[in-house]
């Protein structure tokens, strides 16, 4: 185990490309594939790319909203000593990398950015406080507990599948989440996958002579500085005050509950929600949350910068019918038994292009959805072939690190080597429980 994952890691090291460039070199990819596998021409091409460029605005904040906002609420100090309390707990590397994958993949099948975000922070703390500990496997190992959140609670697939207004209803009539998220084949390949990656992680570590420790005050340097400011004129005085802090939370709360017993679910924008309200009681003062919070937003260039091109990328593949046209290939050589790992397979695929849930059940699900009731295949088990195909390959796809890898202070390059691996073995799990738990 330890020599595959050395010749990964090393492998990345050498070869992988900054995350931007990794967009770039996807999209001439795109392009080149769009031209020869369709009818669209080299203009055609360059006008889908600029038509889909700003496709991605809304989510890329809402991306960048969950690393400042989550960054922020990491650093006040009742969650500081939270974190803390459970990196000391760990005591040794082994337990600490351990326990850091489990409670990211538990996170992340709650909710997928409230995963990405708890995963990074739990490692940042773990660093400080265990000494000899590999700071790139730990961030990676965080990184894999998002391998489990298509079939978890935030799955936008299976929401989709079970909201009435979602266009799979009319060819489904809905499909209910005990047939996707709570379905014998989902969860026994999410709760595998939650109990064995922390063993995976453990076996991937390195020799102590190869271990990549980071000075605890490297990282202590990047955190915000909570100072005592002394308050003179009116306006530093609102500035340091609880009262307008308090009657932000408590209208916060307020909506929160309307908004639960309403039906409501735990979205991206109620986690941001949260985040958000809950840094700014527990930091205390209106002063003491923006300072948090700049020093938060000096780590999202990469989310910024990227989106655009993943948008573009998305455009591509949708408006040229690329991604349509690689889902066709799959179905035409699936049956009614294997048709749901093909899915898999092909949602694997389609990942690296369109790294959006959402995006990727619009350009394959009206293709897979049919097929699957031409084919006299399960419905519900070829969706979640689709959703497990979009999680699975996350793992070589930098898109989805990025929130991650802000907080953490490191490049995909530090990382990808050990996801590798994760994503080799998550492959078998779910390509197994794909094909016997029919």
């Amino acid at each position: 185990m330890r020599l595959m994952t050395r010749f990964f890691v090393n492998l990345v090291q050498k070869y992988l490309p900054d995350p931007f460039l990794f967009a770039v070199i996807l999209t001439f990819i795109v392009y080149i594939g769009g031209i020869l596998l369709t009818d669209s021409g080299p203009l055609d091409m360059i006008i889908h790319w600029g038509n889909g460029f700003w496709g991605l605005l809304t989510f890329a904040m809402q991306m960048v909203l969950v690393l400042v906002t989550g960054h922020a609420l990491a650093n006040s100090p009742i969650i500081k000593r939270f974190l803390q309390s459970i990196a000391r707990a760990a005591g040794t590397p082994a337990k600490a990398i351990m326990i850091t994958t489990f409670i990211a993949a538990v996170a992340s099948w709650i909710n997928w950015g409230f995963g990405l975000v708890v995963g990074a922070l739990l490692g940042r703390e773990m660093a400080k406080e265990i000494k000899g500990i590999d700071y790139r496997l730990l961030i990676a190992s965080a990184y894999m507990g998002f391998l489990v959140w298509h079939g978890g609670l935030s799955g936008s697939i299976p929401l989709a599948l079970a909201t009435e207004t979602d266009w799979s209803w009319a060819i489904t009539g809905g499909i209910m989440v005990g047939e996707t998220i709570f379905s014998v084949q989902t969860l026994s390949i999410a709760i595998v996958l939650i109990l064995t990656l922390p063993i995976l992680a453990w076996l991937m570590m390195p020799k102590k002579e190869e271990t990549f420790v980071i000075d605890p005050e490297i990282l202590k340097a990047s955190e915000p500085k909570l100072e005592k400011y002394t308050a003179v004129t009116p306006a530093e005085k609102v500035e340091n005050s609880w009262i307008f802090s308090i009657i932000l939370f408590v209208g916060a709360v307020a909506f929160l509950v309307y908004y639960f017993i309403n039906g409501g679910i735990l979205n991206l924008n109620i986690v941001n929600f949260i985040f958000l309200f809950a840094g700014i009681i527990l930091h205390g003062t209106p002063r003491r949350y923006i300072g948090a919070l700049y020093e938060a937003v000096k780590s999202s260039g990469g989310i910024i910068l990227q989106f655009p091109f993943y948008a573009g990328i998305m455009g591509m593949m949708t408006e040229s019918g690329l991604a349509a046209v690689i889902s066709n290939w799959f179905v035409a050589i699936s049956t009614a038994y294997t048709l749901p790992f093909f899915s898999f397979i092909s949602g694997g695929i389609i990942n690296l292009f369109v790294p959006s849930g959402g995006g990727q059940w619009a350009v394959q699900g009206p293709i897979m959805l049919p097929a699957a009731q031409a084919l006299g295949a399960d419905v519900a088990k070829t969706a979640m072939g689709i959703a497990w195909g979009d999680a699975w390959t996350n793992m070589i796809q930098p898109f989805w690190a990025l929130p991650a890898l802000g907080i953490a202070g490191l490049n995909a390059r530090d990382i990808m080597g050990y996801c590798i691996m994760a994503l080799l073995y998550s492959g078998i799990i779910i390509s197994l429980g794909m094909l016997l738990l029919v």
